[in-house]
């Protein structure tokens, strides 16, 4: 079996939200009127990207949050629901790079789980360089699809203009990388599994499954969700993957399991 070389997570701040917005559970998120009263939950909501180094070059899987994300989002209003607000100045994704030692140009593709705009804000950053940027057909149709700027969570503004390869289905794209099909929380969410040499396997869910809570079982669904029935069928679509390869699960906004990971510049898989 083919194998990557080396994986980075690479942590880039955190927004805050309401907890429904990422799960949706009696008892935790959704209260009894008992609890009628009682404050509203809004909790952190982490953001990572993954670079993956191969023999046939440098993958990073999604781009995070925008440095100017008050103005940019200010016309959605998602900033007032999704402030990104727990980010230092060295924490945006550039800068990460840069302490990593690694320049934009030396990324040969860029894989975008979805295009909304905490995984797609800077994906313009790389429009002059050489990366193939890359994001599922379903997703593409979908977010260049929609009359005006924004649609939810997917603004144009992010992804618009740039020249975007397509995959289809789920395939390996380099040696020990493979993008697997997980709609639901989009109409084209992908997620990402890597075969390393020691680590063994490892899922990237993306916003497929926010955190493990939601993983469960019995899985636990969120306020954003494109198709409910697709949602579901993805989770156990990964649950049955993990099974099967005894993968290490790691899940789009975990505040926790983001505490646990082996992070760049300094940690890393392989």
């Amino acid at each position: 079996m083919a194998t990557a070389n080396k994986l980075s997570v690479i942590p880039c701040g955190a927004m805050h939200t309401n907890l429904p917005f990422l799960l949706l559970k009696p008892g935790v998120s959704i209260k009894p009127r008992s609890e009628k009263d009682s404050p509203i939950d809004w909790v952190e909501v982490p953001t990572h990207c993954v670079l993956v180094e191969t023999d046939e070059g440098k993958l990073l899987w999604d781009t995070s949050c925008p440095s100017d994300w008050e103005t940019r989002w200010a016309p959605t209003g998602l900033q007032e629901f999704f402030p990104y607000d727990q980010v230092a100045d060295d924490e945006y994704l550039d800068k990460q790079l840069h302490k990593m030692g690694v320049g934009l140009d030396e990324i040969d593709y860029v894989v975008l789980s979805h295009l909304h705009f905490d995984h797609a804000g800077n994906a313009q950053m790389f429009t002059n360089t050489n990366a193939k940027m890359i994001c599922s057909d379903k997703e593409k149709e979908f977010a260049l699809g929609f009359e005006g700027p924004f649609n939810g969570a997917h603004l144009k503004a992010d992804y618009e203009g740039i020249d975007w390869e397509i995959v289809s289905g789920d395939v390996e794209l380099l040696p020990g990388v493979s993008m697997i099909q997980t709609p639901g929380h989009t109409p084209g969410c992908m997620s990402m599994r890597v075969d390393l040499p020691d680590t063994g396997t490892m899922i990237f869910t993306s916003d497929a499954v926010y955190m493990g809570e939601s993983y469960g079982p019995p899985a636990a669904p969120a306020a954003i969700v494109n198709n409910l029935e697709d949602w579901f069928s993805s989770v156990e679509k990964l649950r049955g993957i993990q099974e099967r390869t005894n993968a290490q699960m790691v899940f789009g906004h975990d505040a926790e399991q983001i505490h646990q990971l082996r992070k760049a510049p300094e940690g890393s898989y392989t």
